[in-house]
Parts: C-alpha cells; structure tokens; sequence
C-alpha cells in the first residue's frame, strides 16, 4: 500500500493538512534503515561554548553599562601589551557575545566548523563586525576549538512605504561558516571492543525486538539482546574482531519495520492534524454546537454514512454525521469537512473523543 497524503480545505476558517500515513501490507514497503532509528552508543556530537568580543561595528555595539565588554577589551588590550583601565573605554564599535558550536564525533584537529555568535548586551546590530580569537569550551573547562572572522547575519535590512512592507533580519545574532579550527579531538574508537550498544532514537518494545531479530538473523542467534525497550547489546563476533567498523557498517543497513504508538498531534496555531490511518474510533455520540456526531454499531434498516458518501443534513440548522463503529479518525475528519468544521472546532471534537475513551490514541497538542 502506497503511503497517502491528504490535504483538507476548511474554507475562511483556516486551512488544516491531514497527513494519513497508513500502515503497508507487506513489512519491506515500510521499512527503514536502522541507521535512521537508532544510534551507535558514544558516537554524539559535543557542546562547546565560549565568550567572544565582536570588533568593527558601525556604532552598533554595547553601551557603557556592558561592564562585561568594557573588562572583556582591556583584557584583550592587555594581551597585546596595551594597558588601560576598563572605566576610560567608551566604544560603540564593540560587542560582547556568546560563541556556541558542535564538535562532531571523529572530528579531527586541523578540521573547521560553524559557529554561531550571540549577542549578550545592548548591541543593536552585530553587522560588519569581526570576532577576534575565542577558545571554545566543552563541559570539562577543555579548549576544543579556536574560533575567529567575520560575521555573517544572513541577508539584508529591507523597509517598504508601510510598516507591513518592511523585512528585518534579526541583527544580535551572526553566523560564521568554518569559523573555528579544531585544536583537540574527542578519543573515539571502536577497537578492540567486545561490545557495542545500539540506542533507538525513539524507545519502543516492539520496534527493538525486530532489531534484535534482524541483527541476529544476520550475525547469528544470540548475537544481539535487548536490554530495555531502547538499547540493543551487540556481541562482536570472532570475523570482525579488529574489523568492528565493517561490522557497524553492516548492521547500520539493516532493514527494520518500526512500530508506533497511535498518536494525533494537533497545532492550534495552524490547525494543522497529523495522525495516523490506523487510528479507529470506538462508539461515540458527540454534539458540538449544530453538529451531532453518531459513531455506533449498525442497526437493521439504519443508514451509515461510508467513506466518500456526503454527510446528512437533518434541518436548516443542524448537521448530522452517522458513521459506523470501527470508522477510522481519516474517515471521520473527512466527513466533518464537508460539513464545514472550523479547524479549531476540529480540534475541539478530537479532545471530547480522547476524554471520552472513544479515541485510542496519544493526543499531543503543540
């Protein structure tokens, strides 16, 4: 079965995408890599973090009150073998920032990377500026990387005639591509290991006795365990001694069939509905304003609304939807759509159903 996807219109109200991703019958239309659901224990990227000034700017940088700035020059100054006292410094043309960076797994010395520059005091724009060299921490108070050059805030400042016209960057905060050098590097190694541990992304018992299933059936039975609903235990075997990458190569390519928990996940902002195809609705009677909403068992001789069919209209003012037992959420969002349900009425309806137990699944609203 093809994965759907289907965008629902509710008209002047808003607009609501419906993603419907649907279950396949055969497992290898679903399946994916375990390198996209799990990661090597240890193989993580690094924090670092240090303290910069900005130098250069057209006016644009910290007052006077930014004693942090005023103390962080000196020191610079006094570096250079300029010494003067912190209170005499009343420059606009320099800024204090926070410099923040990830330091890669395997990342070597000599190897660069991004950084991002953030403004800490009254500086109104960082543009044109430079920062001068800036260790870069990690937790351990180590110096991982040196980070140095001009900034980069991302485009330009654009005003139209109306304030509704205007574009502004957000000027505090700059970038720095290839901005820091790496001075030390993080021991890594999978050498000698007897053991590798394999951690899902998202924890789940099912998804991770498949892993374990898959791995095994590659490796051998026994090879891999489960030691919770989250962590797999992988046994090198005697072939890949001293070869352990190979061996992680191989087990990263493995195919696997993840299973989900069922979840609806609303935005009330955007009246934006995700949810799965399989996520069915138990017998309900609902009524919201001139809506009723009948999900029960059919009886003899009564009318059921079935997918596609349009919705009952049962007077000037009043709207009613019959839909069977076992309808799918899909099915009824469908149906409430084309009787005009606000997108925030939606969302309403979908938490009547999860209090009511007549929704069996996780409702998550962000």
């Amino acid at each position: 079965m093809k994965r759907k996807i289907l965008n629902i219109s509710l008209g002047a109200a808003g607009l609501v995408c419906l993603l419907l991703l649907a279950l396949p019958a055969l497992e290898a239309a679903a399946s994916v890599r375990l390198k996209d659901l799990a990661s090597v224990q240890g193989v993580r990227h690094n924090q670092l973090v240090g303290y910069g000034i900005v130098v250069g700017l057209d006016g644009t940088g910290d007052g006077r009150n930014a004693v942090f700035t005023t103390n962080g020059l000196a020191n610079v100054m006094r570096n250079m073998g300029i010494n003067i006292d912190p209170q005499q410094i009343q420059v606009r043309n320099v800024a204090g920032v926070i410099v923040t960076a990830k330091l890669p797994p395997f990342a070597r010395a000599g190897q660069y990377l991004d950084v991002t520059v953030s403004s800490m005091g009254d500086a109104s724009s960082l543009q044109g500026g430079t920062l001068l060299a800036t260790p870069l921490k990690g937790l351990d108070n180590r110096v991982y990387a040196i980070a140095q050059g001009p900034v980069s805030i991302g485009g330009i400042e654009a005003q139209g005639p109306t304030p509704q016209g205007r574009q502004r960057n957000h000027l505090t905060v700059a970038r720095i591509p290839a901005g820091a050098s790496v001075e030390r590097e993080v021991p890594l190694s999978f050498e000698q290991r007897e053991e590798v541990v394999i951690s899902l992304n998202t924890p789940d018992f099912t998804t991770v006795q498949r892993m374990t299933q898959v791995i095994n059936g590659l490796l051998g039975p026994g090879t891999a365990r489960a030691s919770d609903g989250a962590t797999v235990t992988v046994t090198v075997p005697p072939d890949y001694r001293d070869n352990e990458i190979a061996l992680l190569a191989a087990i990263e390519n493995l195919e696997i069939v993840p299973d989900n928990a069922a979840r609806v996940v609303l935005d009330e902002r955007t009246g934006t509905v995700v949810m799965g195809e399989n996520v069915r609705i138990r017998e309900l009677a609902l009524a919201h304003g001139n809506l009723n909403l009948q999900i029960t068992a059919p009886l003899e001789g009564q009318e059921m609304l079935l997918p596609g069919e349009p919705p009952q209209v049962a007077g000037a003012n009043q709207r009613l939807v019959r839909m069977p037992e076992g309808a799918t959420l899909g099915e009824v969002v469908r149906a409430l759509n084309a009787v005009g349900v606000a997108p925030r009425d939606l969302i309403a309806i979908f938490q009547a159903m999860k209090a009511s137990g007549a929704l069996n699944a996780e409702l998550e609203i962000i």
